[in-house]
């Protein structure tokens, strides 16, 4: 059973990762129905929480349902993490997540994200004083290191875990390398192969199918894979890793029923969460994900697109249900 502090995961949970307008609270009631173990926020702004920003507060929304959650922070600033940190355990999450590993220049120019790479004692530092300012667990995630020349993520875990936090995610790429390339599980394995380490360790980058995620258990002996641009239009990906995992099953793809049964719950959170209006508008950016393979559906995404309202939304939806309902989706 892996456990961060009292919060028992499973044998082998799947983690859904942090992605910037992505992983708001509709996407992750659709990832939690389709297996998701843990989940975590959007980043948050430390700078945006301590100064009480609109679109940092709201991104502090949770829900029953989503449990265990953690909320995940940013930001350059000792003092305004320790801060942020407190404000986000008022929320009740089950966990706080600092980000170390976002590589977007925005991020990294102001000293947060994968800067606190090129800066392993600030990092520590801050590590340390969130730990003592809340009494959730505090858990990590980064990356293997700034460049190639500094992948220093071996004495990261050591450090980070030798002051209290209580789990480790590691993407397998530099902050270098963005998002290109292949990621390299082989710290990874060694982090988790280490004697000194007793925390879980999570392995993240590049894990897109069922077949990949048993391959890197067994390689690398993680405690769990967190799962992120695979997710993204394809919720599924976390219930068919686990009935791989758990007996060889292979499952089939999703058909059109599901897939738009998937959407309109997607869209119903969305409206709910944030009104009618920027409900649908930010829907938008899900299609193409969750239609993705479909054969000539373009016409029906443009649409859905542009389409104004929701009662709108959903006649088209039930119209694509009925056309490709007898159709074989390649994914």
């Amino acid at each position: 059973m892996v456990k961060i502090g009292n919060i028992e995961l499973g044998e082998f949970p799947l983690l859904l990762a942090p992605m910037e307008d992505v992983s708001d609270p509709p996407f992750r009631a659709v990832c939690k129905q389709g297996g998701a173990d843990l989940m975590y926020t959007e980043f948050i702004s430390s700078e945006g929480l301590i100064r009480d920003a609109a679109k940092s507060r709201q991104k502090l929304d949770i829900f029953e349902y989503e449990r265990p959650i953690g909320i995940q922070l940013f930001g350059g600033a000792v003092d305004s993490m320790r801060e942020a940190a407190e404000i986000a355990e008022a929320a009740r999450p089950d966990l706080i997540d600092i980000n170390y590993g976002c590589p977007v220049k925005a991020v990294a120019c102001k000293g947060a994200g994968a800067a606190l790479l090129k800066d392993i004692p600030k990092m520590v530092k801050m590590t340390q004083e969130i730990v003592k300012a809340v009494k959730l667990p505090v858990t990590v995630k980064t990356r293997l290191g700034w460049d190639d020349q500094t992948k220093n993520i071996e004495e990261v875990a050591e450090r980070l875990q030798d002051i209290g936090i209580q789990a480790l995610t590691v993407h397998g790429r530099t902050r270098v390398q963005m998002y290109k390339g292949q990621a390299d599980w082989t710290l990874i394995g060694k982090i988790k192969q280490n004697p000194r380490i007793k925390i879980p360790v999570f392995g993240n980058g590049d894990i897109d199918s069922p077949q990949k995620a048993v391959e890197y258990r067994e390689r690398y002996g993680v405690d769990g894979i967190m799962i992120g641009r695979a997710s993204i239009g394809y919720p599924w990906v976390f219930q068919q890793i686990k009935a791989y995992m758990n007996d060889g099953m292979v499952m089939g793809e999703p058909d059109m029923s599901e897939r738009v049964s998937t959407v309109l719950a997607h869209l119903n959170f969305s409206v709910q969460w944030k009104g009618d209006k920027l409900g649908i508008f930010e829907m938008r950016r899900h299609y193409s994900g969750y239609f993705k393979g479909v054969p000539d559906f373009k016409n029906y995404r443009t649409r859905l697109v542009e389409a104004p309202d929701y009662e709108t939304v959903k006649e088209i939806l039930q119209e694509v249900r009925e056309k490709f309902s007898r159709e074989v989706i390649a994914q």
